[in-house]
């Protein structure tokens, strides 16, 4: 795919993203059948282009599956779609390979994980707890793996944990604050787009000390 579609398809994603989150804020489910499963192919289609790694595109499109699923009242719909963004946090814990990254953040993410889980487990459906429990752990790995690559794929990785989780308390039936789903959907967006950044800005398959300091550079 040519370099030089990379900058309109980065503007038709930011385009897609702001329509996805108006209709969130006004309550179109129209809109949001139409914008949000634009949203991750658009992201892939510039990785595409900007020649990014295959298990990138791979992951994102994986999110537009989860998306898509999400969107569905159907039997089945909510597992279909966490198998999804599973497979693409496998996708990106490939990508972040075995880089260093800090072992206060392991135990941080750990007692995230114990808490949140130990909080919500009674709420959870009965069949949902263990599918959710293996996704959580999957998706904690991802958000503290990502740190190897440095604070813009680290961020991503902590805000998609949010997200995320932020989902599951609805699952559970917690009382859900004013714009729950709005903060849902933007903490997603933005948690794929940084996590896209940080892969892009100069993965080496070294650790970001070892990179030099315009390794990183970002050109489209």
């Amino acid at each position: 795919m040519s370099r030089r579609l990379t900058k309109p398809l980065l503007v038709a994603f930011a385009l897609a993203a702001v329509g996805e989150l108006v209709c969130v804020a006004v309550g179109s489910r129209t809109g949001q059948l139409v914008a949000k499963p634009l949203l991750m192919p658009l992201l892939a289609a510039y990785v595409a282009a900007r020649g990014g790694p295959r298990p990138l595109v791979a992951a994102l499109l994986l999110g537009w599956g989860g998306d898509v699923f999400l969107l569905s009242s159907a039997d089945g719909a909510f597992l279909a779609g966490m198998g999804c963004f599973a497979a693409g946090h496998l996708c990106y814990l490939a990508l972040f390979g075995r880089a260093r990254t800090r072992a206060d953040l392991a135990v941080g993410y750990g007692l995230v994980l114990v808490v949140t889980l130990a909080l919500l487990w009674p709420g959870l459906p009965a069949q949902l707890r263990v599918p959710v429990a293996a996704y959580s752990l999957l998706l904690a790995a991802m958000a503290y793996r990502a740190t190897a690559l440095g604070p813009l794929a680290g961020a991503g990785g902590a805000l998609f944990l949010l997200s995320d989780t932020l989902i599951a308390t609805g699952v559970a039936e917690w009382p859900r604050p004013p714009g729950a789903d709005l903060w849902i959907m933007l903490t997603y967006v933005a948690a794929q787009a940084l996590l896209t950044a940080g892969v892009l800005r100069g993965r080496t398959g070294a650790p970001p000390a070892a990179r030099s300091p315009t390794a990183g550079a970002v050109h489209d």
